[in-house]
């Protein structure tokens, strides 16, 4: 019998052995591990090394995969408001414009990559530069529990915008017209009803992955026999099933194999071509232009109505290159409108945003409250619903994260001690949910360097503080952010794991608890309970 692994080029284990490697040893620095993966790209380039179609393919389906999950996450209802939608297209077209213009007058300077430069060239490298990292905005804001906050929000709002420019981009790549039957593909939007239906009868195992693995090959199958962009095709499936409640949840099973596959591109595009000092030269300057970039997120979000908080968060959210931009210089080069050097430049540039900003985010608050009066200049008059002035009124206890753990502690409070009480929480569904089931709720980030300047005499009335954010840095950083306030009442605080208690404990908490912990002493009590009832019961 014939092995698989005859099927798979006998190099490119090795070669994933080096990207883990690469990858582990970035980690442990706190940066991104695909900045490792460029890394041990470009030094197996160096050493001569080729990838084999195993690796090609793999690359291939992590891009596939990328757009899919995309399209499930695509709300077209939160992409159409004017601090979305109009942050990103100015951005995009004045970023363009301006790298278009820097690389022109570059090009007179007489460095070799950029001699003879044309205005179609520079354009698209401008466009590739427009874009900020959707997979490392997403694992920041998964990391801070603040996906649904107004600045993740706004963030990955933005971000989707920038992806379908993209894949615009990538379905016009293919240098030849769609054929006729492509107006077939118009049949998928009648066929929604019964992919919804399989979706949410493929349960939460491994049928649900398999049917989004399906679902995204199948999508760019059809869209390729018809002579458009396969990837264009998975975006299109994704979208088809946005808006469903499991939609979410097939996103985050299929992240892993994601991530995976698309170790396979990063390792090729590092593969692909070895940079030089002038590459590198390059690459250096671009970093140089990035604060510009990003300054021009702070002031069109300031000026489309954004608090200067949410604004200078949502900004350092992009503050960087991106891999999508990675994805369309690669096919442009293959495709002979850019030479391949600049896809070294496009990966140099990219790992140098992701060591920058990486290390950025971890004081930008304290980098907001020294420079606030600087930043609220640019503040506009006129509040975005949610952004509003909060008043507890005579709560006497506040719960910060509205999930499971928060809903449950609010609804025993309420029947048991008829406290006043008032939830808070960043997402804004969830906060509709709550509030359409009769609970006291409210929109916010108690995180937010702005959060606290919104509450009307928030020392007053408050007992206590209940954190129960499903994210231990969010806990903290709430923490800090009351005893900044002048809070000086009682706090308590859910953790998953024990090193998580000692840290809560050592930064003020008063009472903090593991949920694991103490979901097992309460199953342990309910079982003598109940074993005790069926005793007196039978006696």
């Amino acid at each position: 019998m014939e092995s698989i692994l005859l099927s798979i080029d006998p190099r490119d284990p090795l070669w994933i052995a080096v990207a883990f490697l690469a990858g582990f040893a970035v980690k442990q620095y706190g940066l991104p591990p695909l900045i490792g993966f460029l890394a041990a790209g470009f030094a197996l380039n160096a050493a001569g090394a080729e990838g084999g179609e195993f690796l090609r393919a793999t690359a291939d389906l992590g891009v596939t995969l990328l757009l899919f999950s995309i399209g499930l996450k695509l709300r077209l209802r939160s992409l159409i408001k004017p601090e979305v939608m109009g942050v990103a297209v100015i951005h995009m077209a004045l970023v363009t414009a301006l790298f278009t213009g820097l690389f022109l007058a570059l090009s007179l300077t007489g460095l070799p990559l950029l001699i003879g430069l044309q205005t179609e060239t520079a354009l698209t490298i401008g466009f590739v530069l427009s874009f900020s990292s959707t997979v490392f905005a997403i694992k920041l804001l998964e990391e801070l529990g603040a996906l649904g906050s107004r600045h993740g929000t706004i963030a990955i709002g933005v971000l989707i915008v920038q992806d379908i420019a993209a894949v615009a981009y990538l379905a016009m790549s293919t240098g030849s017209p769609p054929t006729l039957w492509a107006f077939a593909l118009l049949a998928l939007i009648p066929l929604r009803p019964l992919l919804i239906r399989l979706l949410a009868r493929s349960g939460h195992g491994e049928l649900l992955i398999l049917y989004g693995i399906v679902l995204a090959l199948s999508g760019a199958d059809l869209f390729e026999l018809v002579g458009l962009k396969g990837d264009l095709g998975a975006l299109v499936v994704g979208m088809l099933l946005a808006g469903h409640k499991q939609a979410n949840e097939m996103a985050k099973s299929l992240l892993g194999f994601k991530d995976l596959f698309l170790v396979g591109f990063f390792l090729s595009v590092g593969m692909t071509v070895l940079p030089g000092w002038e590459e590198l030269a390059i690459a250096l300057l671009l970093l140089l232009v990035l604060p510009l970039k990003v300054g021009l997120y702070f002031v069109l979000f300031a000026g489309f109505h954004v608090r200067t908080g949410t604004a200078w968060r949502a900004s350092l959210n992009l503050a960087n290159y991106s891999e999508f931009g990675l994805i369309v210089g690669t096919i442009a080069a293959y495709s002979g409108w850019l030479p391949q050097e600049w896809l070294a430049i496009f990966a140099i540039a990219l790992s140098l945003s992701f060591m920058t900003t990486a290390p950025l985010l971890r004081i930008r608050d304290r980098l907001y409250r020294r420079w606030r009066r600087r930043f609220k200049k640019f503040e506009r008059p006129g509040r975005l619903a949610g952004e509003e002035a909060i008043s507890f009124h005579k709560a006497t206890v506040v719960i910060f994260g509205m999930g499971r753990i928060g809903t449950a502690v609010y609804d025993a409070l309420v029947e048991t001690d008829g406290k006043e009480l008032v939830g808070v929480d960043v997402d804004t569904q969830v906060v509709k949910k709550h509030r359409a089931a009769g609970r006291n709720i409210l929109l916010g980030d108690p995180t937010g360097p702005d959060f606290w300047s919104r509450v009307d005499n928030c020392t007053l009335h408050l007992d206590w503080v209940l954190l129960a954010m499903p994210s231990h840095t969010a806990n903290l950083m709430a923490i800090e952010r009351l005893q900044e306030c002048g809070y000086r009442g009682r706090i308590a605080a859910t953790s998953q794991y024990p090193e998580e208690v000692r840290a809560l404990i050592k930064a003020g908490v008063d009472f903090a608890f593991n949920i694991y912990d103490e979901a097992g002493a309460g199953l342990a009590d309910s079982l003598h309970q109940w074993d005790a009832e069926e005793s007196g019961a039978r006696q």
